[in-house]
């Protein structure tokens, strides 16, 4: 029997796990209470945080004392370019096609008085390496990336940039937000000053996330009022939220060769179907390393707007290739950064499978999206 539905869209979001959910209805009860509080309810969660904390810094190559705990990946992003930047005058480099939390953060550092300059990429998507030696290095105040773009799945070789803002002491903040959970990150390796990440990405709770930050950097808080997390972000710590996001983590890290083999499986089912059945088609990011979960693929001579609604109608739920402003479709900064075609960007759309996909699921999904763009 075909399913109802389908669901494919989990770089937008995922759906918690069984034993997630199961977690934090048992953290609700048994450590409900601020872990900052000095009675025995108090005593009860504090542990409880101190072992997520441990136990998502060592899955992501982190040490404890570097995890800020905070609502999600936007605000990881913005704590940190807000903090890396905060009362200085100079540049900030970030990547062509970034993330909104980053461009919009970055723009309110401009309008403060920073200059911003765009680091190009290839038709790829990947970072040209022959334009970092020509970066201002002195006057660079912080360099942001995304490491794996939400859009088209592909993943950043950061080596060489990070060893030149080691070189030249400036700070790297990491959009890691689509990769944690999805394969396997470590903050030491990517030698960066700050990483952001966000639970809802890898089948973790909303409303949860964390912020690395290497020992010793000084960060000024986004959130002011109280002396949590070291007094770099203020609130009570949501423990059954954070419970629920150690878990989430630990799920994938205890099985990640697994869990990526079988998203990659579908995506690459999915796109030979597509491609076989849909010509003409584009894949962007074909040519380089990618999330193994995500496909944005075009149809040209179609509108990317078209076939999202006529597959929410067959019960397929995916995204856009591109932005809606006012009500009407935009080409993608991302892809436009690629060098797409306008007509090529607006007739795109993301599919991003999830460890709780099927085989059967993507064959189905691909026989509706087939009837969709014949129809169309």
């Amino acid at each position: 029997m075909s399913p109802e539905r389908i669901y494919l869209d989990n770089n937008a979001t995922t759906q918690i796990l069984p034993e997630v959910a199961e977690t934090m209805a048992v953290t609700w009860q048994s450590a409900f209470a601020n872990p900052g509080s000095q009675h025995s309810f108090g005593r009860d969660a504090r542990p409880v945080l101190d072992r997520c904390r441990d136990s998502i810094a060592h899955i992501l190559g982190a040490d404890p004392s570097e995890v800020i705990f905070t609502s999600g990946g936007t605000e990881s992003i913005n704590a940190a370019v807000y903090g890396l930047t905060l009362g200085q005058k100079g540049a900030i480099a970030l990547t062509s096609g970034e993330h909104p939390a980053t461009t919009a953060a970055c723009e309110r550092a401009r309008q403060a008085g920073m200059k911003l300059i765009t680091l190009n990429v290839d038709a790829a998507g990947r970072l040209l390496d022959n334009q970092y030696d020509g970066l201002p290095w002195d006057d660079l105040k912080l360099v942001t990336v995304i490491l794996a773009h939400n859009e088209t799945g592909v993943i950043q070789d950061l080596s060489r940039l990070s060893a030149l803002c080691e070189q030249h002491r400036v700070p790297l903040l990491i959009d890691a937000v689509q990769a944690v959970g999805k394969i396997p990150v470590s903050f030491h390796d990517l030698n960066a000053t700050a990483l952001a990440f966000g639970a809802h990405k890898f089948h973790g709770p909303r409303g949860i996330g964390g912020l690395l930050l290497r020992r010793g950097v000084p960060l000024p808080p986004l959130l002011e009022g109280g002396h949590q997390e070291s007094g770099r972000r203020a609130g009570t710590e949501p423990v059954p939220l954070i419970a629920g996001m150690a878990t989430a983590l630990e799920s994938f890290a205890a099985d990640q060769l697994t869990c990526m083999k079988h998203v990659q499986t579908m995506r690459d089912q999915l796109q030979h179907d597509l491609q076989q059945h849909c010509e003409p088609t584009v894949v962007h990011g074909i040519n380089a390393s990618r999330l193994p979960n995500t496909l944005s693929i075009a149809f040209p001579g179609l509108s990317g707007e078209a076939i999202l609604v006529n597959l929410d109608l067959e019960g397929v739920a995916c995204s856009l290739g591109s932005t809606c402003a006012s009500g009407s479709a935009e080409p993608a900064p991302a892809l436009l950064a690629m060098g797409c075609a306008s007509d090529v960007c607006l007739s795109s759309v993301r599919f991003s499978v999830s460890r709780q996909n099927t085989s059967e699921e993507i064959a189905e999904a691909a026989l509706r999206i087939r009837n969709v763009v014949k129809k169309l």
